[in-house]
């Protein structure tokens, strides 16, 4: 049985030999998406592990939920009715606060599509729609098109991790730019999903 992203391995391994090295050392892509999550459950999870570790990430998501043991994931009428002393015990900063009580409004509202609407959008659509929203930027839609609607050809160009792996991979002195790093990431068209997973994996020192 053949992994589901051989094709992609494959083709990022015939690029050059530092591709192949990599991919030779890191294996087959284990990505791991959540297909089917409601995209506010995905926004509202991506502004949790914002600018921190994923552990600290884990943690936050953790408590929220803990907040409401009935169900798998507050609703948005559940998070606005919220105190926000409560909201602050589970770890979220006061921006990430109005940030997720803004996309709960906006789930409410329709602005944040469900699945099933948000699946039949293109990736440029859904993300100028979203990018509306305080506190939602490009990068946290692109990890609601990765994790949640499985697209298979996004690079989250502003990730520190892409853009850094990038620099490891090459053993270049600085980090490309976003507009370097879309450049550049069109030769991996259309498997850039699978190219950040990789990217996301490349060492801190080349193995000896």
């Amino acid at each position: 049985m053949s992994e589901p992203y051989q094709p992609a391995s494959d083709f990022l391994a015939s690029l050059d030999t530092d591709w192949r090295r990599h991919i030779a050392a890191t294996g087959p892509c284990l990505h791991r998406p959540h297909p089917a999550r409601d995209p506010y459950e995905s926004l509202v999870r991506a502004i949790a592990y914002q600018q921190l570790h994923a552990k600290a990430g884990d943690a936050i998501v953790g408590r929220l939920v803990g907040l409401f043991p009935e169900q798998s994931f507050p609703r948005p009428e559940q998070i606005l009715a919220t105190e926000f002393e409560r909201l602050r015990s589970c770890g979220f900063s006061a921006g990430k606060i109005a940030t997720i009580q803004g996309i709960a409004q906006a789930a409410l509202e329709g602005v944040v599509p469900d699945y099933a609407t948000a699946l039949a959008m293109e990736d440029e659509t859904l993300i100028e729609r979203l990018v509306s929203l305080r506190g939602v930027g490009r990068w946290t839609v692109e990890m609601l098109l990765i994790y949640s609607l499985e697209r298979p050809d996004i690079l989250p160009a502003d990730d520190f991790g892409v853009r850094e792996g990038y620099r490891r991979l090459k053993g270049l002195e600085v980090q490309p730019t976003r507009k370097q790093m879309i450049e550049i990431g069109l030769g991996w068209s259309p498997f850039r999903t699978v190219a950040a997973w990789y990217l996301w994996r490349v060492p801190k020192s080349p193995s000896p």
